[in-house]
């Protein structure tokens, strides 16, 4: 990946949360940070909405917490959940709230770096799962707010090989209360899904 990559613009995410959602399933994940280069292929994510979702962050109201779901697409959103750190990405255009919460990652690029920040050698471990996802890639709450449509931003998303990939779904995981519409979509058959 190196120092200059194409990110995605900002009208991919200012769509239908569970459309970004799919969309981006085989999109690459890049993080350039001090330590090195570490990026990873999408896949498996789940959509997140406003108000009526009673698994979202922005079910209720606009909080300290949860304001950033309210703003334009394409920001990095990231909070913590039993100590860990969570990546999503904004969508949906200012005033609707709207995120993708970034589920799991097949690792590309980094990988001796990822399985030192994760202590594993297994590489189906190093991203299958939210925290671990943003432990191999050394997310944090540093990079709440960034602009991933930002070519010079050291984290975006950009396209991946045209590799065609089935898409599946299921519920969310573990919310305690869900919609009836299936909001978590996968790579079917990829090892690196979370388990």
């Amino acid at each position: 990946m190196g120092l200059f990559v194409i990110p995605l613009p900002r009208s991919f995410y200012e769509r239908d949360t569970a459309e970004v959602a799919q969309g981006l399933l085989g999109k690459i994940l890049v993080h350039r940070s001090p330590e090195g280069v570490t990026s990873g292929r999408i896949v498996e994510t789940e959509a997140y909405y406003g108000r009526g979702d009673p698994a979202s962050r922005a079910s209720r109201k606009r909080t300290k917490l949860n304001w950033l779901m309210w703003e334009m697409g394409g920001l990095a959103f990231v909070y913590m959940v039993h100590s860990h750190w969570l990546f999503n990405v904004t969508t949906e255009r200012e005033g609707v709230p709207g995120a993708v919460l970034i589920r799991a990652l097949e690792p590309l690029e980094g990988t001796e770096l990822m399985r030192l920040r994760r202590k594993t050698t297994d590489e189906r471990n190093l991203a299958s799962g939210p925290g671990k996802l943003t432990q191999a890639m050394g997310i944090t709450y540093d990079h709440h707010g960034l602009d991933l449509t930002n070519p010079k931003s050291i984290l975006v998303i950009t396209d991946g090989e045209n590799k065609s990939t089935e898409i599946a779904s299921s519920h969310r995981i573990g919310v305690s209360e869900d919609l009836d519409r299936e909001l978590r979509f996968y790579v079917r058959g990829n090892p690196h899904v979370s388990r």
